[in-house]
C-alpha cells in the first residue's frame, strides 16, 4: 500500500546541497506535515507514495529555500532614498534623519511586508533581520508566512524607538516573549556595531545571548574608517575589542567583515564565528571586497546577505550569489575561487548553519523543513543548459523562480505569489510612505 504524503515534487534536477556538489536528475521530494520525508527517483516515488498534490517541474532546478543572512527588511520603504554616498555620509545625512522622523511600528510592519514579498518571490525563505520595532517585523513575517530570525537591535544612543540600551533590550525581549512560540520565528540579539555600542552594553548583550542561547548579529569591519576610528578610540581594532569583551563565539555573525588582517582572521577562526558576506552592498557603498576565499579556506561559515534595500537596492539573492562568485575570482585572480556550488551553499546551508538552524533548513534532506525553491531553466535565455547549478549562479535570475514553499506551504506558484497581501495593497503602502517622506 502506498504511503500518503501531502506533496510530491518531481523535478528535472535537484541540488540538495548535501552531499556537497551533488545534482540529482529526475528525482522527487516527498513532503508530509511540512517536512521532507523522502528524496528518491521519480519512478520509485510514484510507486511508494500517494500524494494529495503532485507538482511537475520538467525544466526546473529545485534548491533549498535561500537564507538571507543579513537584512534590514523595513528599509525597503527607503529604497533609493540616498544613493552613491559613502557609508557614514549615507547614515548621518540620509538614513538616520529619515528614521528619526518616520521609523514607527507601522513603518516597520509595512516595510517588512514589502521586503518579505520581494524575498519570497525571489526564492528566499529565511531572513536574518535587524531593525527597530522587532515586534512589528515579527508580525509582518508571520503574516507573510516567511521564516525569519528577528534581531533585537541595540545601540547606545536614543532613537524614536528606544531611549537607552536598557530600553532597547527590554523592548526586544518583550517582542521575543510575545512571538517565541511561533513555528517560523526565531530571535537574535543585534548590537548594531562597535562604533555605536559601549563596552558595558556589549557585556550585557553577551550575558543575554549566553542565557537565552541566541545568535549575536553585528556589523563589523565594514570600512577602513571604522577601523581607524576604533584604534583611535579604543587602542585596538574592533574585532580585538569584541574578543576582549567575550563577544566572539560560534553564535556570532560578523556582518560584512571586509577589512581583515591576519590577526582578525585568526580571531574569527579561533572563536568559530560566522560571516555574513554582503557583496552588492559593499560594492555600492564603496566599502571594499571581503576576503571570502581566505575565510572559506580557514573553515569559517560564510553566508550571503543583501543588506537593506536602501544600500543595495534589491533583496535579490541571485545577485548576491553571482557577485560573491565573481568578486572572489577577480580579487584572487583565480577563476576557481568560489565556484557555483560554493555560492549556492553560501546562499543556503552556510547561512542556516550561521543561524544554528541547519538541522531544520538549508539543504534538501529527510527530516528537514520543506523550505524549497524551484527555478525554471526552460527559458530560451537559459539554453542550452549543460550544468544547472552553474546556470543558477551565472545565468538565471529571480524572475525564473516558479515555485516557493515554506514549511511545505506554497508561497509562490508558477511565478504568482500566494500571499496575504496583494500587489495593489503593496503599491498603496509604498505610495503612502513615499508621500510622507516628501513632506
Amino acid at each position: 500500500m502506498n504511503d500518503t504524503v501531502d506533496l510530491l515534487i518531481n523535478a528535472r534536477w535537484i541540488a540538495p546541497v548535501e552531499p556537497a556538489d551533488s545534482v540529482l536528475e529526475h528525482h522527487a521530494v516527498a513532503v508530509r506535515a511540512g517536512r521532507i520525508v523522502d528524496l528518491l527517483p521519480q519512478r520509485e516515488a510514484r510507486q511508494r507514495y500517494h500524494a494529495t498534490r503532485e507538482v511537475e517541474l520538467p525544466t526546473h532546478l529545485l534548491i533549498p529555500g535561500m537564507v538571507n543572512l543579513h537584512a534590514h527588511a523595513a528599509m525597503n520603504l527607503m529604497r533609493g532614498i540616498a544613493d552613491d554616498l559613502p557609508l557614514m555620509r549615507w547614515l548621518q545625512e540620509a538614513i538616520w534623519p529619515t528614521e528619526a522622523r518616520h521609523a514607527s511600528t507601522t513603518f516597520v510592519r509595512d516595510g517588512t511586508r514589502l521586503a518579505a514579498a520581494e524575498m519570497l518571490r525571489g526564492g528566499v525563505t529565511t531572513c536574518n533581520d535587524m531593525y527597530f520595532h522587532p515586534e512589528a517585523a515579527a508580525e509582518a513575517f508571520a503574516e507573510m508566512g516567511m521564516r525569519a530570525v528577528v534581531g533585537m537591535v541595540m545601540i547606545d544612543f536614543p532613537t524614536a524607538y528606544a531611549s537607552d540600551p536598557d530600553d532597547y533590550l527590554r523592548k526586544g525581549l518583550r517582542a521575543r516573549d510575545q512571538w517565541t512560540s511561533h513555528p517560523l520565528l526565531d530571535f537574535s540579539i543585534a548590537p548594531h556595531a562597535p562604533y555605536t555600542v559601549s563596552d558595558a552594553s556589549f557585556e550585557r548583550t553577551r550575558a543575554i545571548a549566553d542565557e537565552l542561547e541566541l545568535p549575536i548579529h553585528i556589523h563589523v569591519h565594514e570600512t577602513q574608517q571604522e577601523i581607524a576610528d576604533a584604534i583611535a578610540a579604543h587602542g585596538c581594532r574592533p574585532l580585538s575589542r569584541l574578543a576582549r569583551l567575550g563577544m566572539l563565539g560560534e553564535n556570532t555573525i560578523a556582518v560584512h567583515a571586509v577589512h581583515l588582517d591576519d590577526a582578525d582572521l585568526a580571531l574569527l577562526t579561533r572563536h568559530d564565528c560566522s560571516v555574513a558576506h554582503c557583496p552588492t552592498s559593499n560594492m555600492k557603498l564603496g566599502s571594499g571586497i571581503a576576503p571570502v576565499p581566505r575565510l572559506l579556506s580557514a573553515g569559517l561559515r560564510v553566508g550571503l546577505g543583501t543588506d537593506g534595500a536602501a544600500s543595495n537596492n534589491r533583496l535579490d539573492m541571485f545577485h548576491e550569489m553571482r557577485h560573491a562568485a565573481l568578486l572572489a575570482k577577480a580579487a584572487a585572480l583565480d577563476p576557481t575561487a568560489v565556484p557555483a556550488h560554493a555560492a549556492l551553499r553560501m546562499a543556503t546551508l552556510d547561512g542556516a548553519r550561521a543561524l544554528g538552524l541547519d538541522e531544520r533548513i538549508g539543504s534538501i534532506a529527510k527530516g528537514k523543513c520543506a523550505d524549497l525553491c524551484a527555478v525554471d531553466l526552460g527559458d530560451p535565455l537559459c539554453q542550452p543548459c549543460f550544468d544547472p547549478v552553474s546556470h543558477l549562479v551565472y545565468v538565471a535570475g529571480r524572475e525564473h523562480v516558479s515555485h516557493v514553499w515554506v514549511n511545505g506551504e506554497t508561497r509562490v506558484d508558477k511565478g504568482a505569489p500566494l500571499l496575504h497581501i496583494n500587489d495593489i495593497e503593496l503599491l498603496r503602502l509604498t505610495s503612502v510612505w513615499q508621500t510622507r517622506f516628501g513632506n
